[in-house]
């Protein structure tokens, strides 16, 4: 019996190496960020135990084998390329003209937007959020929703579940006897091997009678929306979209609900409708593995790099890959007007302590840190130049470029970049500048969490 456990013991830390070494090869051979590479290294090398558990349960980025069965992003609709950001790949959708976009700049207004969309529903509710709220916001909306499906109409509620695992079967079920829908992305509950819990979806979409849609960055939570005033709320944005462009975002959630319900019919094509008297032209970019490649991150890359007069950016959480920080920091010294803003005090302080060497590299290169002092900022938001507005649910950081399922809008108007830019400005002006100097102590921590940031 000792000799078994001898022989065991031996033979453990062996296997340990070979699996070690056979998860090193696979995670060199996608396509990973040289510090995203590094991180596992040290994970996998260092602590083993712990490393090569966690690669295999959050370490896959494209896995084809995962989504084999969901439909391929393509456009929803033949229509002619008026401008794109890069050139249009096999899954990128065009940029179209003639929609009709308006700011949902509190909590409030947007709240009531969508109250108002799913009451004037007359065929058809789509929902897409990370987080829906175990509280009043998210039971209210709920409550409208179960209305809709009792009155005969398709009504589907599509849930992270990591993001909404507070939501039980209980709270749906009056939603389902009404004759609504649910379904649950990517359970954290799967078999072994056959899953990765890193894979979220983030996409925050709403779309009623396949004519309207809300999209941006707001979960439906008290901390995003609600019907009254709250000192406490988060600083967030998402906007109301009409016009062909709901087309494309009607071909997103259709991908991602007929993946999560396991269901396996053919996408159906949504037909163009073009807001009269509105010529705003918008472009989206998903991101995830059901997209060929990094369109979003790299129309990003080159939107900067073609910069000639400023880069706004809104963001909760900043951890740029170095490429992306490169390009902000080549922006800031050719003399654009580069301003990162982001919460003084984020939810998450790991990511506030690791952000800070990325925000003092930039700014010893110009550009400007504004940190928004009253609260919470859960906002995306990009202005690049005086005519391109990015609003969406991509945070600036290493998941949501790699890892999440994303959905972002391009938007080519001098009047919504106008509009964004008002907003913004008021949170600059409520924010405190710069990054202070490190101390020994901090810099080296904030160094050893920069090599984990990939891992976040």
């Amino acid at each position: 019996m000792m000799k078994l456990e001898g022989l065991f013991l031996h033979l453990l830390p062996i296997f340990g190496f070979f699996l070690a070494v056979a998860l090193l090869v696979h995670q060199n051979r996608e396509a990973r960020s040289p510090s995203s590479t590094v991180a596992w290294l040290l994970a996998i090398l260092l602590v083993p135990y712990l490393g090569v558990p966690a690669y295999l349960i959050f370490g896959g980025r494209k896995l084809k084998r995962m989504t084999k069965n969901k439909a391929d992003l393509k456009p929803a609709v033949n229509a002619d390329v008026e401008r794109e950001i890069i050139p249009r790949g096999g899954n990128l959708f065009p940029s179209r003209s003639g929609n009709a976009l308006a700011l949902l700049s509190t909590g409030e207004i947007a709240y009531a937007a969508l109250v108002e969309l799913i009451n004037q529903a007359e065929k058809s509710i789509d929902i897409a959020t990370f987080i829906l709220g175990n509280d009043a916001t998210g039971a209210a909306i709920l409550e409208a929703l179960t209305r809709k499906a009792e009155q005969g109409l398709r009504v589907r509620l599509l849930l992270d579940a990591v993001g909404s695992f507070r939501v039980s079967k209980k709270k749906l079920a009056s939603l389902e006897a009404g004759g609504g829908e649910y379904a649950f992305f990517m359970p954290m509950l799967h078999l072994p091997f056959r899953g990765r819990a890193n894979l979220r979806n983030h996409r925050k979409i709403v779309i009623v009678d396949d004519l309207s849609a809300m999209v941006g960055g707001m979960n439906i939570a008290h901390e995003y929306m609600g019907m009254n005033v709250d000192a406490h709320r988060w600083q967030d944005l998402s906007m109301l979209v009409k016009g062909p462009v709901v087309a494309d975002l009607c071909q997103v959630f259709a991908s991602d609900w007929q993946f999560a319900a396991k269901q396996g019919q053919a996408l159906s094509t949504v037909p163009v409708k073009v807001v009269s008297g509105s010529n705003t032209e918008a472009q989206l970019l998903p991101s995830g593995p059901d997209v060929s490649g990094d369109p979003l991150y790299e129309s990003l890359i080159t939107a900067f790099f073609k910069a000639r007069e400023r880069i706004w950016i809104v963001t909760p959480y900043f951890i740029p890959d170095e490429m992306m920080l490169k390009a902000i920091c080549l922006a800031a010294r050719r003399g654009i007007d580069v301003r990162i803003v982001v919460p003084q005090r984020s939810n998450h302080r790991l990511a506030d302590l690791v952000r800070r060497s990325y925000l003092r590299q930039i700014q010893e290169s110009g550009a400007t840190v504004c940190n928004y002092t009253p609260g919470m900022v859960h906002a995306k938001v990009i202005l690049v130049d005086n005519g391109l507005g990015i609003i969406g649910s991509m945070n600036m950081d290493l998941r949501s470029f790699f890892l999440n399922y994303e959905i972002v809008m391009f938007v080519h108007s001098e009047k919504f970049v106008k509009d964004l830019e008002l907003w913004v400005a008021k949170l600059i002006s409520n924010s405190a500048p710069g990054v202070k100097k490190a101390n020994v102590v901090v810099g080296f921590l904030e160094e050893v969490a920069r090599l984990l940031a990939p891992l976040l």
